[in-house]
């Protein structure tokens, strides 16, 4: 049973916890730090502050980013294992015989975490501040991907859709259509939809 002031069980906090801290120094070693530049990766880390505090606004911000491109992802996932094909290509390194198998099973994280941000956010309640915050903090973070990582790497699709550099349009172009297409096609449907399905934090 938990108290009015904290609302989530302790051992959520804890196994999450103790997930996080075994994941990162073996994604640091196979992946490097770059990878945790991914809007999902930046996510997984920031659950951990966002549980312990019990943050409406940590939650929201981080629902409003990953939410539809971690249901994408699934969609990818389970229609590959399903019918053989990932029609998005977003889970296609998850059947990489060339990586390990714990490596990839640490990737099911993605499986999970949409389904702890939206039932935290069941719990504590939807800050409806988080579609600015998450706005302003996705801006800087393609911003710092375009910045300091490689084209080749393609962090959070900075440099093109999908796995490699596009062509069509100068890079900085690109990288513009990008920080407007995120706040319109993502994170705003998102935050609709979390306004009205969800509590509204007190």
């Amino acid at each position: 049973m938990t108290s009015d002031a904290t609302q989530l069980a302790l051992w959520i906090k804890l196994v999450y916890t103790m997930f996080v801290a075994v994941l990162v120094p073996i994604y640091l070693k196979h992946y490097g730090p770059a990878n945790f530049l991914w809007f999902s990766d930046v996510a997984l880390l920031g659950m951990v502050p966002g549980l312990w505090a019990e943050s409406p606004l940590i939650v929201s911000a981080l629902t409003v980013a990953v939410a539809l491109p971690e249901m994408l992802w699934n969609l990818d996932f389970f229609a590959r294992m399903l019918t053989g094909r990932a029609p998005l290509g977003m889970a296609t390194y998850m059947f990489d015989a060339s990586l390990p198998r714990y490596l990839r099973g640490l990737s099911l994280f993605h499986v999970v975490l949409p389904v702890l941000l939206v039932g935290t956010l069941t719990q504590i309640g939807y800050d409806s501040r988080a579609l600015l915050v998450q706005t302003v903090l996705g801006t800087v973070l393609f911003l710092v991907c375009y910045t300091l990582t490689n084209p080749r790497e393609n962090i959070n699709w900075v440099f093109g859709p999908g796995s490699k550099p596009q062509r069509r349009f100068s890079p900085r172009v690109y990288l513009a259509m990008i920080i407007v297409a995120f706040p319109v096609f993502v994170y705003w449907p998102t935050h609709l939809a979390l306004v009205r399905l969800l509590p509204l934090a007190r």
